[in-house]
């Protein structure tokens, strides 16, 4: 496993991290979700990536159970908040950050947490406020970092210009060889300002795996066929998709990997990435994706590839 440093921050973090998005608390049984921790850990994965609202709190209460007898400076752990827990707790007010923070803590059963993360933008609460309570929980030893998900460029911009408040050192977008949105702006601000990016479905949902065939059915242990994990797989579970990444197989296969460790090591190409965040029903999955980190990939394959994207109709 190969690490890279997270921004302007002095945390190191593995290039491929363990995530917990449909599937800690969710989507997979206790035993596997621990298995696959575990695993993770033998693999040399040290960053972790939960959010409050992940099963309402059960991936951090999984996540808190599972990690309480490792030395807590042998991980690096990061959740998020904004994403409504109830009616009334939502969004990046000082008081729900204050009280969603704790209720994190203790589900983690941790007295911090290395990266706190804004799940989105707060458009209903002022960007003075959040990044204030957000430096404050930074003094207070309750959070080492802080990062955001899914901003825009003006977001980002407004939040650097902010005097005397904690800067950030993530950003977590969206971002794969089929979703490269966040080249345009984003990474370049980012790369200008110490912030690296730490990118969720890097796999697109697990499409870039190439498990999936045109025209047949997806296999039964797949997230295509699970009713608790294909929620979001809509956008790329069509069959154009499939049918552009069946052709890039062969590219896959020319550099002598998977065609996820492909996606992944094209990922894993851009050097503002730090990290890409896998999600796994099952440990032995995790072996073969973290044989991603550290591959030495022909760029004109990758073009190939790019090229055969670029193909695909819009949804």
């Amino acid at each position: 496993m190969r690490y890279r440093q997270l921004g302007d921050s002095d945390l190191t973090v593995s290039e491929i991290s363990l995530g917990t998005w449909l599937t800690f608390g969710v989507g997979i049984e206790r035993e596997k979700a621990i298995a696959s921790l575990d695993q993770a850990f033998d693999l040399g994965i040290n960053f972790i990536d939960t959010a409050n609202a992940y099963g309402y709190g059960a991936a951090e209460s999984l996540l808190g159970e599972a990690l309480k007898d490792r030395p807590r400076d042998s991980y690096i752990l990061g959740t998020k908040v904004f994403v409504p827990m109830s009616e009334t707790d939502y969004g990046l007010s000082r008081a729900q950050i204050e009280k969603q923070l704790d209720a994190s803590l203790k589900r983690l059963n941790t007295d911090y947490v290395d990266l706190y993360q804004c799940h989105r933008y707060d458009v209903d609460t002022p960007l003075e406020e959040t990044m204030e309570a957000l430096t404050d929980a930074v003094k207070a030893g309750k959070v080492r970092y802080i990062g955001f998900s899914e901003w825009s460029p003006k977001q980002i911009q407004a939040s650097l210009d902010l005097p005397g408040v904690e800067k950030f050192v993530s950003s977590q977008p969206q971002y794969s060889l089929l979703w490269r949105r966040p080249e345009k702006a984003v990474i370049p601000l980012c790369a200008e300002n110490g912030i690296s990016q730490i990118v969720w479905s890097p796999l697109a949902q697990g499409v870039l795996s190439g498990k999936y065939v045109p025209g047949d059915t997806p296999p039964q242990d797949s997230r295509a066929s699970s009713d608790k994990m294909n929620r979001q797989m809509g956008h790329w579970n069509r069959p154009e998709v499939i049918e552009a990444v069946h052709r890039m197989k062969p590219l896959a296969e020319e550099a002598g990997v998977s065609m996820a460790q492909f996606a992944l090591a094209w990922v894993l190409r851009e050097p503002n990435v730090a990290s890409a965040i896998v999600g796994v029903s099952r440990p032995e999955q995790l072996a073969a994706n973290a044989a991603a980190s550290g591959l030495k990939i022909d760029p004109a394959l990758f073009e190939k590839a790019e090229a055969i994207a670029a193909e695909i109709p819009s949804a």
